[in-house]
């Protein structure tokens, strides 16, 4: 009998529904202070991951304990001098690429046309591998602590971006998409300094999304819509913070997880969706704030 062939998007989808079910979301692991600390998954040449495979393997390196931040294929360890330890099981990876397909026009004429395709790949971490090279077998470095005091490169990266940012007394955080600007409350309100550039980072994806930017936001529409728009800030606001070396802020409601849940189940194209949006946000950012982003990045390596 043919084996079955694996549906990587519901696979992935399952997955997701699986952690966020037992109370936490892969993308807030980094920040729960074990030995993990906090690092982007890295392919074996460096590279990093993008989009829905951070979610992926954050979720394995979770479940697992890994520490290592660098992934690879059977082959790939075997290349680098490394042998995956007997009984180690794999991890899926989400691969992208197009394929060309000569259909018929209603014209009657023959044309070419170009569709996308996800697969996947079996990887295993360094963790899981002997053998390595010792660079490979790459440790995170735990979040910034920036004490109580604000952090002038890190106001630097959110000013370069040209977002209209508001203060006042208003307890409260928020992007209002009608006056395209982004309130916040005083810093000094805060308990910690990355609380509130976490937070910032939350509603600076929310203001990647108006007509003006990635035209993501136009409606909120229904329960749906509004959960995938906050399921995209809270995953964007994830990798920026990562990004950047600052502790998010994860203060979604029950009502917003019964509304990830919800549409997680009902279509599992949704998390691949959100991760590409919140992948193409933090893109955007990063665009309009290069120096600023190099001068934050300068500072988590010194």
């Amino acid at each position: 009998m043919a084996k079955a062939r694996l549906d990587i998007k519901q696979h992935v989808t399952d997955t997701i529904i699986a952690q966020i079910e037992a109370g936490t979301p892969p993308w807030r692991k980094p920040w729960t202070g074990d030995a993990s600390g906090v690092c982007f998954p890295l392919r074996h040449n460096g590279e990093q991951y993008r989009g829905i495979n951070i979610l992926m393997l954050w979720a394995t390196a979770m479940v697992k304990g890994y520490n290592s931040a660098r992934w690879m294929t059977f082959r790939q360890a075997q290349e680098l001098g490394g042998s995956v330890r007997k009984g180690e099981r794999c991890t899926k990876s989400v691969f992208y690429g197009t394929f060309e397909k000569e259909i018929e026009a209603d014209t009657g004429e023959t044309e070419t046309r170009t569709s996308r395709f996800a697969k996947s790949n079996n990887v295993f971490n360094a963790d899981q591998i002997e053998g390595l090279p010792e660079e490979y077998y790459i440790r995170p470095e735990p979040p910034r602590d920036l004490g109580t005091e604000t952090d002038p490169e890190l106001e630097a990266f959110f000013a370069a971006t040209g977002a209209e940012i508001i203060t006042s007394e208003d307890p409260r955080a928020y992007y209002k998409p009608a006056q395209d600007h982004i309130h916040m409350p005083p810093i000094a309100t805060f308990f910690e300094t990355s609380g509130y550039f976490g937070t910032l980072a939350h509603e600076l994806i929310h203001w990647t999304g108006s007509e003006k930017r990635l035209e993501r936001i136009k409606k909120f529409q229904d329960k749906q819509a509004y959960a995938f728009e906050e399921l995209v800030a809270e995953i964007g606001a994830c990798f920026l913070c990562l990004q950047l070396g600052v502790k998010p802020q994860f203060d979604q409601s029950a009502a917003y997880v019964e509304g990830w849940l919800e549409a997680l189940k009902s279509d599992k194209e949704l998390i691949f969706k959100a991760a590409a949006e919140a992948q193409k946000a933090v893109d955007y950012i990063n665009a309009l704030a290069p120096a600023a982003k190099d001068n934050a990045a300068e500072q988590v390596a010194a």
